[in-house]
């Protein structure tokens, strides 16, 4: 076992070490206009500190971005309403359309050399979660369930991560709150500080990207579902807690619409983003065709099998996840826009929850769990 174990190690590090090489080579001028527009983000923060949120296009009084939109040949470049990823405010700005985490995560690297640093950084966080699974890992089936998706969640760092800069500090987030939920719900026993962290961890994600306020919905079902069936207080606390965790985490999301666009509840989106769902067969098409597929099946696969087999706490888990997987989907499948990363976030923080629920189990639970077969219920939420 600890052969197994040292080698699937080796492996995760061999893939990161490959990112890392690979990521070195990363240009920040490839004429992307998300990409330019999160530098300028990270410009604003690097020029007038906290008050970069402020993302008026009338501070470009240093013509950082009108550069450039010259150098990626962008023809009405002094036109600020023509800019993209930037829309008009009732107020009058003209504004950056995305939340201020990404750029302020940039910021904290030298211009020019902002965008590698930051996605080595976030790989090294997923990689040391990896290698942490890894070394939970107790039975043959556990080393090789951690270590093959360990080296899956190093490499998807680079393919797909590398699509937007908002995604590698979203994986990171994604990893760490996983953990936490699985350590909330099985070894912590519903302890309030780690359910406020992963609170505030998932609050935090909404700044690197609006969507990821999703992400938080699972757990809103389930506490507010076992506060319902129990009526207790120290349920109320629980969900209390939470709520106020991801508040306080993406407080900085809501400042920045604040000063943007007049107020803390108004998007800085523009009405392309902001659409209707509804059913496209199209995009429903491109996801089934798509590597995000796989992970969504992956994840529907363990909680199915969690719920089924797990232990107690571990079925709890998977409780979360289903209501998070069911809330995300419905979301994402019928949004008319399809990215290659759109649902890795849910899915990662889904595969990590569930595959730490796995290893955290008791022991007998490994030897129990092919035998089990009693579905998880409301009967079995704690009291």
């Amino acid at each position: 076992m600890k052969i197994a174990k040292l080698a699937f190690g080796l492996i995760c590090l061999a893939i990161l070490a490959s990112n890392i090489v690979t990521m070195s080579r990363w240009s920040e001028a490839r004429g992307v206009y998300d990409d330019i527009c999160y530098l300028r983000q990270a410009h604003l923060f690097q020029r007038f500190g906290a008050d970069g949120l402020n993302t008026d296009a009338a501070r470009d009084d240093d013509r950082y971005f009108e550069g450039k939109m010259r150098e990626i040949g962008f023809p009405e470049w002094r036109d600020p309403i023509r800019w993209p990823c930037h829309n008009p405010m009732p107020n009058g700005k003209i504004v950056i359309q995305y939340p201020p985490g990404t750029g302020w995560l940039l910021a904290l690297f030298p211009e020019g050399h902002q965008v590698v640093p930051l996605c080595i950084a976030a790989s090294l966080i997923v990689c040391g979660l990896a290698l942490l699974g890894i070394l939970m890992a107790r039975t043959s089936l556990s080393i090789v369930g951690a270590g093959v998706f360990g080296a899956l969640a190093v490499y998807l760092m680079i393919n797909p991560a590398k699509a937007s800069y908002s995604i590698p500090p979203t994986m990171a987030i994604c990893a760490i709150a996983g953990f936490l939920t699985a350590l909330w719900l099985i070894r912590s026993r519903y302890s309030v500080p780690s359910i406020v962290l992963v609170g505030l961890l998932l609050g935090a994600s909404v700044n690197f990207r609006v969507p990821n306020a999703l992400l938080a919905a699972g757990y809103f079902i389930f506490l507010g579902i076992r506060f319902l069936w129990s009526r207790t207080p120290a349920n109320f606390v629980q969900g209390l807690g939470f709520g106020a965790g991801v508040l306080v985490g993406m407080a900085p999301t809501l400042i920045a619409q604040a000063v943007n666009a007049g107020s803390p509840l108004a998007t800085t989106y523009g009405s392309a983003d902001v659409v209707a769902p509804g059913l496209d067969l199209a995009v429903l098409g491109q996801y089934l065709r798509d590597m995000q597929f796989v992970l969504i099946a992956l994840a529907i696969g363990l909680t199915a099998w969690l719920l089924r087999a797990g232990e107690a706490s571990a079925r709890q888990v998977a409780l979360v996840a289903a209501g998070n997987l069911l809330v995300n989907l419905v979301f994402f499948l019928s949004h008319p826009i399809f990215t290659p990363y759109y649902i890795l976030p849910i899915a990662m923080l889904s595969l990590w929850s569930l595959s730490f629920a796995w290893l955290m189990q008791p022991a007998d639970a490994y030897e129990a769990a092919s035998f089990r077969r009693e579905p998880a219920n409301l009967g079995a939420l704690p009291r």
